[in-house]
């Protein structure tokens, strides 16, 4: 059977504190897009179960293999696999590229093994794997908060807006980003703004507590973001953690705005 990860954006980032487990209390808005990886799960006959990820064996234990083997620790009787992802999503990026790769793996097997576990269950398994997993058990707009593995159900809908990704040949590891970051309470509601106020007023509140020293350290962040609105955009950010810089859009763009964004990844699309 063939799955389609997808991924996300960020619609604020607020660092509110720090925890004893050694992470931090976040509040976010996470929106699920169409941009999506392509997995493949495979019975396997001979051998263990195994990686590959665009045509590359992969032999570290990354998320595909964190969630399969978290899954066969569980359930012991669960075959050996192949499995096969092709990435278009780019990595380190603040999409959840990786997050969503791992969460699909679990549904996949869930589906394809016969495990029967409902949605809270696969839930569970995800948030061990990491704290955006969770979110694409559901995959639905959602306000995220403690560690960004917790949700309460947003109406926001963005469908019709047209999104650009754009992500220069720059990646940032959340360890980097979490590095000098500071945390503080908010003086807003994120979800109050979100869901009541137009688009085009959200960069006069909300904001993404990484920006600050990311884009001190890496300036052309911040010009992509400035040439977001200059061309037009209702509302410019980076998503997550990562070097993706994205803009919301009431119209399409020509190919001459999209051109304008002469780097490694760029994504125009319509949200649905």
């Amino acid at each position: 059977m063939i799955y389609f990860p997808n991924s996300k954006i960020n619609i604020g980032l607020n660092i509110i504190s720090k925890r004893n487990d050694g992470f931090h209390n976040i509040e976010t808005i996470l929106y699920p897009l169409s941009l999506c990886d392509i997995l493949e799960v495979r019975p396997k006959q001979i051998g263990n179960t195994s990686l590959e990820v665009s045509n590359m064996i992969i032999e570290d234990e990354n998320l595909c293999l964190k969630a399969y083997n978290l899954l066969k620790k569980n359930y012991p009787h669960l075959p050996e696999v192949s499995i096969h992802l092709i990435k278009n999503i780019p990595s380190q990026a603040g999409l959840g590229g990786g997050s969503s790769d791992a969460a699909f793996t679990l549904k996949l097997l869930n589906s394809e093994c016969e495990l029967n576990l409902s949605e809270l269950e696969l839930e569970k398994f995800a948030r061990e794997l990491g704290s955006d997993c969770a979110f694409f058990i559901y995959n639905i707009p959602c306000y995220a908060y403690e560690k960004g593995d917790k949700f309460y159900n947003t109406t926001l809908s963005l469908r019709g807006k047209t999104i650009l990704l754009v992500k220069p040949n720059i990646s940032i590891s959340t360890a980097e980003a979490y590095s000098e970051v500071v945390a503080q309470k908010t003086e807003y509601n994120l979800l109050n703004i979100v869901e009541n106020l137009p688009i085009a007023q959200w960069r006069h509140f909300i904001k993404n507590d990484f920006e600050k020293t990311l884009f001190k350290k890496y300036k052309e962040l911040e010009l992509i973001k400035d040439k977001m609105y200059e061309i037009g955009a209702l509302y410019a950010q980076m998503s997550g953690s990562g070097s993706t810089i994205y803009g919301l859009f009431d119209r399409d763009l020509t190919p001459d705005e999209i051109n304008l964004f002469d780097y490694p990844f760029v994504c125009n699309r319509i949200l649905k």
